[in-house]
């Protein structure tokens, strides 16, 4: 092959390379946007939707052990609980992500603290443009650098409390940082991991494997009991995933 027909090849490739990148990265707006519409839509109809939910519950203060896993996914449940699962796929910052841990977020810590479920936690970043790819990325990255698993949950929590708009830049190392230590990270190299941004390629290899999988179909928070997808009138909903969750405990081989 001749330099000229090499150099061309090359230029297909590159060319269809970035070709897949954009569509994929429309593609993650498109489902997220989605997600956040759907939300939305739920509350502006009349209120309906959070009155006919109930309220949320308050989390309980005696949480089930919570433990970090070396692929950046985070475990919540009592000892000897295997089943049911709760998946629970989010990016921080996801506005119906943070929709989401505000309104269930304490059902499925008291749902754990009772027994009734092993909750796992998968923080992804979703989105493919700026500043919302930047802000995502050093939020997740930073909670990746919690070795505490106690501790991470406090400061995911407070991720969620913090989210900046999607329209300017946020989640500044230095708060990062700030927010971790009001969350009782104690970890000496805490600090160094989120100013370096140490857990960022881990977490960005972590995001592509999940999008890659076709788990998440209607973007971000994607809420899986047992691997199926729950309706957003029942992920949203503390009395209907509380029903959820404590029915599938109930079927046999569920322990």
């Amino acid at each position: 092959m001749g330099k000229a027909a090499r150099d061309l090849s090359a230029r297909e490739r590159i060319k269809s390379q970035r070709e897949r990148q954009r569509r994929q990265d429309q593609r993650r707006r498109v489902i997220t946007a989605a997600a956040v519409a759907a939300v939305v839509l739920a509350v502006i109809a009349g209120g309906w939707f959070y009155v006919q939910s109930g309220r949320s519950e308050t989390a309980t203060e005696a949480l089930a052990p919570v433990a970090a896993q070396p692929d950046g996914t985070v475990v919540m449940a009592k000892q000897g609980v295997a089943k049911p699962v709760v998946d629970v796929y989010e990016d921080f910052q996801c506005p119906a992500c943070q929709a989401f841990e505000q309104t269930s977020g304490p059902t499925l810590k008291n749902l754990a603290a009772e027994g009734q479920v092993k909750v796992v936690y998968h923080p992804i970043t979703i989105f493919g443009n700026e500043p919302t790819k930047g802000n995502s990325t050093r939020a997740a990255s930073a909670a990746r650098c919690v070795p505490d698993g106690r501790q991470w949950l406090a400061f995911h929590d407070r991720l969620f409390k913090e989210q900046p708009s999607e329209t300017k830049p946020g989640f500044a190392l230095d708060d990062l940082v700030t927010w971790g230590k009001d969350s009782g990270v104690t970890d000496p190299g805490f600090e160094s991991c989120v100013r370096t941004q140490k857990q960022a390629q881990a977490h960005a290899a972590f995001s592509k494997k999940v999008l890659d999988s076709g788990v998440i179909t209607k973007g971000t928070p994607t809420v899986m009991l047992n691997g199926k997808e729950l309706e957003n009138s029942v992920a949203f909903s503390p009395d209907a995933l509380r029903k959820a969750v404590t029915e599938a405990a109930k079927r046999p081989g569920t322990r």
